[in-house]
């Protein structure tokens, strides 16, 4: 076992921001569309973290016209450009399925002030 863990822990991303459910984020994901490659920002409210090691992954919730979207992101994919954390969330519970029955303005999260040093 320790030899598996040993090659994961070879790719496995070494800086990643702190954010957990509630908190608003930006992630960049690398798109190939034909032969060219771009970078495409999806925002939105992680509404889960889950597994552990190279497994990691969350899930970012939005509205887009009209539609709730939601996509599961893999924290150490090469896929995944940048992260970027744009507000905390103020929530009381590690899922945040409830935010799929809930529309306009019920379904914001409160913000969480957040004292960061520098």
């Amino acid at each position: 076992m320790d030899l598996i863990k040993s090659i994961e822990r070879e790719q496995m991303k070494k800086e990643f921001p702190t954010f957990g459910p509630g908190d608003t984020v930006k992630a960049w994901l690398k798109v190939i569309e034909g032969g060219k490659e771009r970078s495409q920002a999806f925002e939105g409210i992680c509404i889960k973290r889950g597994n552990s090691g190279l497994k990691e992954s969350f899930t970012l919730r939005k509205i887009s016209g009209g539609v709730g979207v939601e996509r599961t992101i893999l924290v150490h994919s090469p896929r995944l450009a940048k992260v970027e954390v744009v507000r905390h969330g103020a929530v009381r519970r590690a899922r945040l399925f409830y935010l799929r029955d809930l529309v306009g303005k019920k379904a914001r999260v409160k913000e969480r002030r957040v004292n960061v040093a520098k």
